[in-house]
């Protein structure tokens, strides 16, 4: 799962630029349909969601996590997009779909690496001093000697730096801006603080030691140098600003290089092509660590259940399900859902309504868990709203699966930080399920699902512990049911989207 920081566009912004040129979603191909064809598909969807609750098992999906985490201790520790790592993965993910039979293609497209030779703030004058700094992924250099100006503050309320008004007109033309982390995306900071007219900006963190790791998903989103330091020092900045001009050397150097990546995408041989059942995952790690559980976690139960679903005889001729369903393993999600967007991009209006729904599931064996279901009909009442059309129904066919298990589930917003955003962007109905991240786990969820409160779900998130070694198999069996359970009936029966 990507850094929020990474975050480009709100969903409803991106629902209300594709909504002009993309309709929504047919759910159900038009014609007449019986009760008794209804019955007919519901009978086998549950037959088949049944079958494959049974036969997919945390132990089997194992060996998918092993492999992955094989492969990014031979490729210096990590699966990140562009690298040798995510290369042999997607490698992995292909040759095991196209032996059981699959229809599987490759979809290669261009990213960015960034890479870091200098990054330093330096406070002038009196008492001057050099302050952590981590440049900002894609920042804009600073000229040859970095760049000398005084600070300017930003005003800091619940949106530090997110808006105009955040910007008083004339006190920030030629400065660096000084801003709190916190609300709204490192761009749409950084987009703020040039249009007040900042040379730079340097976000101060709102919480911890360490300088703010920002950055943007291309080098184009890149308007003026951006860096990250610590609440520490940014307070201290902050307050000696505020009693008087505060100037600063901002230096900043970094390389961009284009490299290639790819997205896997493989679908059953049958099924109606314009019933599609859509799932995803990312399959790209952080270049810290080797993403076993984000997210080696939902690759490795997508790939688990789709081969159950061909040893179930989704590819044979004459057998096969009802709707064709697909699969895909994204690439370069942790630079911005940089594969799915790529995917959605290339599909015409026609290939956008053939899918039915999408179904997300990244980070699923979070070492400290909750279980999400993502809040398809808004009755959280948080963030950014329900999702298309559809969307309540896949919540609630999850939820209802969960209940009947008998395990506790909550509802998590539809923030735009994986690969549904590009699809609800679409109109296509979403949903999925996820264990969490950064996020640190309340007493109340401590009781429902056991763990530690007061700690991340996941500690180890974007980092090198995340391993084989880090997971909570119980929470990633519970998924695996539910990536299971959702392919068989919709496989074989969308009615209960209109429902």
């Amino acid at each position: 799962m990507r850094d929020i920081r990474h975050r480009r566009r709100s969903i409803p912004a991106l629902a209300a630029l594709a909504a002009a040129a993309v309709a929504a979603p047919v759910l159900i191909a038009a014609g007449p349909a019986s009760a008794h064809d209804d019955d007919h598909r519901g009978r086998r969807g549950a037959k088949l969601a049944k079958e494959l609750v049974e036969e997919v098992t945390a132990r089997g999906a194992y060996r998918h996590l092993a492999k992955f985490q094989q492969i990014a201790d031979a490729n210096g520790g990590n699966r990140a997009a562009g690298t040798p790592g995510h290369a042999a993965s997607a490698a992995y993910v292909h040759d095991t779909l196209k032996k059981a039979g699959y229809d599987v293609s490759y979809q290669d497209f261009d990213i960015h690496e960034a890479h870091t030779r200098t990054e330093k703030t330096t406070v002038l004058g009196e008492g001057g001093r050099e302050l952590a700094t981590a440049a900002f992924t894609f920042t804009r250099s600073t000229p040859a000697g970095g760049l000398v100006a005084p600070l300017a503050l930003a005003r800091v309320d619940e949106t530090p730096g997110c808006t105009a008004d955040d910007y008083p007109a004339g006190a920030f033309t030629g400065k660096i801006a000084l801003v709190k982390r916190g609300a709204c995306t490192f761009v749409e900071k950084q987009r703020a603080a040039a249009a007040a007219g900042a040379v730079g900006v340097i976000v101060y963190n709102h919480s911890g030691t360490t300088p703010v790791r920002g950055g943007f998903s291309s080098p184009a989103e890149g308007v003026i140098p951006s860096a990250g330091i610590t609440l520490a020092d940014g307070e201290a900045l902050a307050a000696a600003a505020a009693g008087g001009e505060v100037k600063v050397r901002l230096d900043l150097d970094q390389e961009h290089v284009k490299k290639t990546t790819r997205n896997v995408i493989a679908e059953t041989k049958g099924g109606r092509a314009d019933r599609v059942v859509a799932l995803g995952s990312h399959l790209d790690s952080v270049p810290e660590g080797p993403g076993i559980n984000d997210n080696g976690s939902g690759s490795a139960g997508l790939l688990e259940v789709a081969l159950k679903l061909a040893d179930e005889g989704a590819n044979k001729k004459g057998g096969g399900t009802a709707n064709k369903v697909r699969f895909a393993w994204w690439s370069a999600e942790e630079l911005g859902l940089l594969g799915s967007e790529h995917y959605v991009a290339q599909l015409n209006g026609k290939q956008k309504k053939d899918i039915a729904l999408y179904l997300n599931f990244d980070m699923i064996a979070s070492p400290n868990p909750a279980q999400f279901v993502y809040d398809g009909d808004d009755s959280d009442r948080t963030g950014e709203g329900a999702g298309p059309a559809g969307s309540a129904q896949i919540e609630a066919l999850i939820n209802g699966f969960l209940d009947r298990k008998g395990k506790p589930h909550e509802g998590s917003d539809f923030d735009g930080r994986s690969d549904y955003g590009p699809f609800i962007a679409s109109g296509i109905p979403a949903g999925g399920t996820f264990t969490g991240a950064e996020g640190v786990k309340t007493a109340e969820q401590a009781e429902r699902y056991g763990g530690t409160a007061g700690a991340p779900y996941d500690p180890n998130y974007h980092g090198a512990g995340d391993t084989l070694k880090n997971l909570d198999l119980k929470a990633f069996d519970t998924n695996l049911d539910v990536i299971a359970y959702a392919v068989g009936t919709y496989a074989q029966d969308l009615s209960s989207l209109k429902n």
